[in-house]
């Protein structure tokens, strides 16, 4: 399943269901196959999803910094912060931070499954 998120204040912006899930627990929507974000919702839903960015910035940086001391955390392997590293939270919700953003300038409303 796809996530389809529509504002008439931006353009369609699509996620997979694994992430699309992920962002709206994160704003504290129930990931249904419909649902909508109101204008007076959507400032929370940005502070929400920045603090779950910075959150994951410091485990990252915290991995990182435990790795290159040889600190071995409590599962006794070392973090992997040197290979490719996954897609970060933050590079999965700047565009939909983006889109709620310029929704609630303009006072419209995003909805998905519509």
């Amino acid at each position: 399943m796809l996530y389809k998120f529509k504002s008439k204040a931006t353009g369609d912006l699509i996620m997979l269901e694994p992430q699309g899930k992920h962002i709206l627990k994160l704003i504290g929507k129930e990931p249904g196959a419909q649902g909508i974000i109101l204008p007076r919702e959507m400032l929370t839903a940005i502070e929400s999803l920045n603090a779950a960015v910075a959150q994951e910035e410091l485990a990252h940086q915290a991995a990182k910094e435990a790795a290159q001391n040889g600190n071995v955390q409590e599962t006794g392997a070392a973090p992997a912060v040197d290979g490719p590293r996954a897609i970060s939270l933050k590079q999965r919700v700047v565009p939909f931070i983006d889109m709620l953003r310029r929704a609630h300038a303009e006072d419209k409303e995003v909805v998905w499954g519509v």
